[in-house]
C-alpha cells in the first residue's frame, strides 16, 4: 500500500505541520470570534476595525495649560465628531450672536454618549432638536460639554475655563456615576480594602474588542463570584452619610458656579440601569460595569449610593433654586435602553432626551427665556406630545 506524501515525511516534519495547523486553526478561530463581536458595533457605527466603539479614552487629552481632560479639537473617531472648540456638538461661534439661545450640557461619559450610533443620537442633541421642532423660529445652539471620567468636582473648573466663555443661557448638569466611583474608592482605600489606582487595559485589550470584553467580564467574575473572589476580600464599610456630604459639597459648588454663568441651571437626577424592584439576579446583571469600577461594593450598595445621590440632588435643587428633572425610572431598565450599567443605547438616549425636554418645555423659567429670544412669539406651557 502506497504511503501518502505526509506519511513519507520524517516524524519531526509531521509534528511541525500538525503544530502549524493547530496554530492556524486557533488564529482563524480568534479572527472569526473578533469579527463576530465587532459585527454589532459595525452595524451601529459603520466602523468595523479599530477600537473606536469602546476606546473613548482616545478621544481626549490633557490640556497642558489647565491640567483638565479635554476632547481633542476637530477629532473624528468613528461616529464621534469633536468640533474645533473641543465639544461633541455642532460647530458654534465663541461670541454668541444677538438673540440666540444657548444651552450647555455638562457631565461625564453619560452626557458625552460614546455608546450611541451618531452625534445626532446623543441626548443633548435630541433635546435641542425637540426644542427646535416645538419653536421653529427660535435661534438656538448648544454645547455638549460631556467629558468621560469627569466628576462634579472636576466639572467646576471645566465649566469656568472651557464652557463659561461661550456665555450659555442654560446649563444642564447630569453626573453621579463617576462621583460614586471616586468617592467610594477613596473610602475603600482609607479602609485598606483596595490599593488599586485606576483600571487600565493591557496591549491586547487595547487592540482587540474580544480580549477587552473577556478581560472586563472575567475581572467582574473574579471580583464578585462567591467562590472566586469577593468573599475572600473584605468589602468597604459604607459610610453613606459621608459619601452624601462629599457629593453635596461638590454639587453645590458646581451649581453655584453655574448660576454665575447662566440664567437657568438645570439638575437632572441620575438614571442607572439598577432599580429597586429588580431581583438579585437582575440587579447583578444591571450592575455589571459598576461592579467593574466598584468591586468592593455589592450591587445593593451601588443602587443605594445612586438613590442617595439623587436625594442629594433634589435637596440641592430646592436650596439653590435649580430646575430639577426627575422621573429617572422612566427609562426602561433593559438592554434595549442601556449599553451597560449607566450608558445609553440610542433608545435610552431618546428616552433620556424626552425626560429633559418635557421638563424644560414645562418650566415657566425656561419658556420665559424662549419668549425673550423670540419676540412676539406665543410660547405654550404644556409639554410636547
Amino acid at each position: 500500500m502506497q504511503r501518502t506524501r505526509l506519511e513519507q515525511l520524517p516524524g519531526w516534519q509531521r509534528a511541525l505541520l500538525l503544530l502549524l495547523s493547530v496554530i492556524c486553526a486557533i488564529g482563524a478561530l480568534a479572527f472569526l470570534s473578533e469579527a463576530a463581536v465587532r459585527v454589532r458595533p459595525w452595524i451601529k457605527t459603520g466602523v468595523f476595525w479599530g477600537n473606536e466603539f469602546w476606546g473613548t479614552d482616545r478621544t481626549y487629552m490633557t490640556d497642558p495649560q489647565t491640567g483638565l481632560r479635554i476632547l481633542i479639537p476637530n477629532g473624528h473617531f468613528g461616529p464621534v465628531h469633536i468640533n474645533s472648540h473641543g465639544f461633541r456638538s455642532p460647530e458654534l461661534p465663541l461670541e454668541k450672536p444677538p438673540g440666540r439661545l444657548r444651552i450647555a450640557f455638562i457631565g461625564g461619559s453619560t452626557t458625552y454618549c460614546g455608546e450611541v450610533s451618531s452625534d445626532q443620537m446623543t441626548w443633548p442633541y435630541l433635546v435641542v432638536a425637540a426644542i427646535r421642532d416645538r419653536y421653529p423660529g427660535l435661534d438656538i445652539d448648544f454645547i455638549n460639554g460631556g467629558v468621560p471620567g469627569y466628576t462634579t468636582n472636576t466639572l467646576k473648573p471645566y465649566l469656568e475655563r472651557q464652557v463659561a466663555p461661550f456665555h450659555p443661557d442654560v446649563i444642564v448638569i447630569y453626573e453621579a456615576t463617576n462621583d460614586l466611583s471616586v468617592n467610594s474608592f477613596l473610602l475603600a482605600r482609607q479602609q485598606g480594602v483596595t490599593t488599586r489606582q485606576e483600571k487600565s487595559m493591557g496591549w491586547l485589550a487595547q487592540h482587540s474588542l474580544l480580549v477587552y470584553l473577556v478581560e472586563k467580564n472575567l475581572t467582574v467574575l473574579l471580583q464578585q463570584h462567591p467562590l472566586l473572589g469577593d468573599h475572600a476580600q473584605p468589602k468597604v464599610v459604607i459610610d453613606q452619610a459621608r459619601l452624601d456630604d462629599v457629593y453635596r459639597r461638590d454639587l453645590t459648588a458646581l451649581v453655584e458656579a453655574s448660576k454665575k454663568v447662566a440664567d437657568l441651571v438645570v439638575t437632572v437626577t441620575f438614571a442607572p440601569r439598577l432599580r429597586a424592584d429588580q431581583s438579585p439576579a437582575e440587579l447583578r446583571e444591571a450592575a455589571i460595569t459598576s461592579l467593574y469600577y466598584m468591586p468592593y461594593m455589592t450591587p445593593e450598595e451601588i443602587l443605594q449610593g445612586f438613590q442617595h445621590y439623587n436625594e442629594v440632588m433634589r435637596s440641592v435643587a430646592g436650596e439653590e433654586g435649580t430646575l430639577l428633572v426627575g422621573n429617572e425610572d422612566a427609562i426602561p431598565a433593559d438592554a434595549a435602553h442601556y449599553k451597560d450599567s449607566v450608558h445609553f443605547t440610542d433608545a435610552g438616549s431618546t428616552a433620556m432626551a424626552r425626560r429633559v425636554t418635557d421638563a424644560l418645555l414645562s418650566s415657566p423659567r425656561f419658556l420665559t427665556l424662549v419668549a425673550e429670544h423670540m419676540p412676539g412669539a406665543t410660547v405654550a406651557t404644556s409639554p410636547p406630545q
